[in-house]
């Protein structure tokens, strides 16, 4: 459990349930679409069927076919429909079925959504979330396994934002929907079904948690390690193993790729005297690059005691084979040893 804050021994507990990171989904849809008649899904199988992922199950039979679009397999096609529609006043949620696909629509979330504020002036903003599973899943080999974190998170005019728990989801969802600005939102469809203790705060409906704020979620003082998405729990895991070698590892939960919370990294470094990082996505110009490059580049440089390390996906494309699969992402045993590597143990 990590409860943030003391509570005092007399004050009840607050009640924290488990939630999966789908319903998290699902419930930031529905409180979303309830709470502004602008809001609107759109993607493939996102109505009739209840989503692809199930994610969003029920909200079809419960807002009808003005708010939940079922569309054809035309990525290009629907995303430049939502573009169109935040030019005009609404609020589009796009969903890609993975974010391999959304390859088919960049001319419209690079090109028409992200570039259109700048080139405006500021007078037309384009309020829309394009959403959906990023990086690699389990047995969809190379085309349906990549992340695209390091390449919309290239991209100024857009935020991207990248989900571990249950209640970075719905938190960051929310805040999405509501930001004036485009919004990519990339969730990892190996913890769609994981259970997260959610707080009584995170489940109402006014809980949003702000774009551009890293969470630390694990205090540590040796070595700090950096992630996002999934690869997040195997930091913790990883942590969990040199806690009882007796190195402590600080974590911490990016959230947001961009704007990028640099201070957080660097208040961290400044007192472990390392650095780790940690990302599914290929080595070459990744997150974890730009973080170490942003981390050189300040005042946090000069309290670095060994040179940062990254831990990165294979610089392949995803093999199907299983074994070769494990081989290609990050792994908590690959943590370990980087983080070993690092403080010469």
């Amino acid at each position: 459990s990590r409860r943030v804050g003391s509570v005092s021994p007399l004050s009840p507990p607050a009640a924290v349930s488990q939630v999966t990171v789908r319903d998290a989904l699902n419930q930031a849809l529905d409180e979303e679409l309830e709470r502004d008649e602008r809001v609107f899904l759109l993607g493939e199988e996102v109505a009739q069927y209840d989503g692809a992922y199930k994610i969003s199950r029920g909200l079809w039979k419960k807002y009808g076919d003005k708010r939940v679009i079922d569309t054809p397999i035309s990525e290009m096609g629907f995303a430049g429909i939502a573009v169109g529609a935040a030019m005009a006043g609404l609020r589009p949620v796009c969903e890609f079925m993975t974010f391999n696909f959304s390859m088919q629509a960049i001319d419209q979330v690079i090109n028409s959504a992200a570039k259109t504020c700048y080139m405006s002036a500021g007078s037309i903003s384009v309020p829309i979330v394009f959403r959906g599973p990023n990086g690699a899943s389990a047995g969809v080999a190379a085309q349906h396994s990549q992340c695209f974190a390091a390449w919309y998170g290239h991209c100024p005019g857009l935020k991207v934002v990248s989900p571990w728990s249950s209640e970075d989801a719905k938190g960051l969802l929310k805040a999405s929907i509501r930001d004036d600005n485009p919004v990519v939102m990339l969730e990892s469809e190996l913890l769609y079904g994981v259970p997260f203790e959610m707080s009584e705060q995170a489940q109402s409906k006014e809980f949003v948690i702000p774009i551009g704020k890293a969470k630390i979620e694990r205090q540590g003082t040796h070595v700090t390690l950096v992630a996002h998405s999934r690869p997040v729990g195997h930091c913790l895991e990883a942590a969990a193993v040199l806690s009882k070698e007796g190195v402590e590892c600080e974590v911490i939960n990016l959230r947001t790729i961009r704007p990028m919370d640099v201070e957080t990294v660097e208040a961290s470094v400044v007192k472990t005297n390392h650095l780790v990082t940690v990302e599914g996505g290929w080595p070459q110009f990744g997150v974890g690059a730009e973080i170490c490059a942003r981390i050189m580049e300040g005042p946090a440089f000069n309290y670095l005691d060994a040179p940062a390390v990254r831990v990165t996906g294979a610089d392949v494309p995803m093999p199907y084979a299983k074994i070769l699969e494990d081989n290609s992402i990050p792994q908590v045993k690959d943590i370990v040893f980087a983080v070993k590597k690092t403080l010469n143990i």
